[in-house]
């Protein structure tokens, strides 16, 4: 998939702003965005220092959108996410005080520190685009897309996302070290300048929320459905998974897929779309089965096996 060699224009000037800040991780600024064209949330799991406030704060920039950031510990409280209401003496009414969370890019940085309470509290935000306190509702501004990030497993503080709030981000990836060539890259651009000053605004706002509804038309055949129902239904029944893919995840996957089919200048999906960014899309929703992980079986390896036993078929 190489959706910067040609297709959506808009699309390209996007990528190529980002990369300006991310070195050599063109596949995952492209996953990002992907997700962003599909109107999901995304999470990055990776380990401290390799890039991941950049990568959010650069798709800000190129997006022009309005940015904020909470970096969670046990402290954070929910209403530090999705505000209070404080009484105003002079009107003898309760007013709002918006938190953070209202914005267009809000970056959760270091998610899984924070304490149940804290992580539930995005829950409502990320799924229906509002925020209720005191009983009152109130909209986020659109377009709203989360980028959450989480430390490994197992690193000081940290405790494990539930499994419902998993489901809701489109896509888990990770940015990983850089290899020789890309750091030295790296330090050599960073000589004499912050590297988020070479990212330039590209696009609008309201020219992102146009390009998501171009990517809501663009066309998937009942073979294609078939075929993704048939790769999710795999995972539902497959000996060393206790918890399959949610019917979230069909349209998960079917979602990135069109935004996948629009960025290479296509209005229709084909299998090819699809195979890249399923493993990166399910993952994450799977339970295995207790001592899988002591076997060497991962999510992705399953995942894989199942694209390679689903024979996709051509469309038309």
């Amino acid at each position: 998939m190489k959706a910067t060699q040609k297709g959506n224009i808009p699309g390209r000037r996007v990528l190529k702003s980002v990369m300006n800040a991310i070195v050599g991780k063109e596949q995952v600024v492209l996953r990002v965005f992907l997700a962003i064209l599909a109107r999901g949330h995304i999470l990055i799991e990776d380990i401290p220092g390799v890039g991941k406030t950049t990568l959010a704060i650069a798709f800000s920039k190129a997006l022009n959108l309005e940015y904020s950031r909470v970096q969670f510990t046990p402290d954070v409280l929910p209403s530090d996410v999705t505000g209070f209401s404080v009484f105003n003496k002079d009107t003898g009414s309760m007013e709002y005080t918006p938190g953070a969370v209202l914005c267009n890019l809000f970056l959760a940085d270091e998610l899984n520190r924070a304490t149940s309470r804290t992580q539930s509290a995005l829950l409502e935000a990320m799924e229906e685009g509002q925020v209720t306190v005191d009983g009152n509702s109130y909209v986020i501004p659109q377009p709203f897309i989360v980028i959450a990030t989480q430390n490994p497993v197992g690193a000081a503080g940290t405790q494990l996302l539930p499994d419902s709030q998993m489901d809701r981000f489109m896509v888990r990836l990770s940015l990983g070290y850089p290899n020789h060539e890309d750091e030295l890259s790296l330090l050599k651009r960073k000589q004499g300048k912050a590297l988020l000053d070479l990212v330039e605004p590209v696009i609008t706002s309201g020219e992102l929320e146009q390009m998501r509804m171009e990517v809501d038309k663009v066309h998937v055949d009942p073979v294609i459905l078939n075929y993704i129902v048939t790769l999710i239904n795999k995972t539902r029944y497959h000996r060393d998974i206790i918890l399959g893919a949610s019917p979230r995840a069909s349209i998960a996957i079917t979602s990135i897929s069109k935004a996948a089919a629009y960025l290479q200048g296509r209005d229709y999906v084909v299998p090819n779309d699809i195979t890249p960014l399923f493993t990166d899309t399910l993952a994450h929703r799977l339970v295995l089965r207790p001592g899988a992980e002591h076997e060497n079986i991962t999510a992705v390896k399953i995942l894989n096996e199942i694209l390679n036993s689903v024979k996709a078929l051509k469309v038309g």
